[in-house]
């Protein structure tokens, strides 16, 4: 009979075994769940500031006069030539001090 007891003792052993598999697996699922929605939101947040800069350098582009789009591109020009390993991103070069935006419309010069 002692072979029977060691056989009911594997399947418990077993039982055991695929009761705590199915708990990390219910627990791995929630915090993946979670993570996709964190990162949902941040996919969201990115595409709205994303629209939001595509409009706002939709509206400078309008606004630049052909003088200051031909500066711009020749300094976009100079500086990925000079920086061998540029990690900057497309767009978020800075223009040097001396460069004061436009004025906005109907302000006039400052005599």
């Amino acid at each position: 009979m002692p072979s029977s007891s060691s056989g009911a003792s594997v399947v418990a052993i077993d039982n055991k075994i695929e009761q705590a598999m199915d708990l990390v697996k219910s627990h791995l699922m929630y915090a993946v769940r979670e993570e996709v929605e964190v990162l949902k939101e941040q996919i969201k947040e990115l595409i709205e500031k994303n629209n939001q800069l595509e409009q706002e350098n939709n509206l400078l582009k309008t606004l630049a006069s052909p003088e200051q789009l031909a500066q711009f591109q020749a300094q976009l020009q100079t500086s990925s030539s000079s920086s061998p390993a540029s990690s900057q991103p497309q767009g978020t070069t800075q223009q040097p001090p001396s460069q004061p935006p436009p004025p906005p419309p109907g302000s006039g010069p400052s005599a």
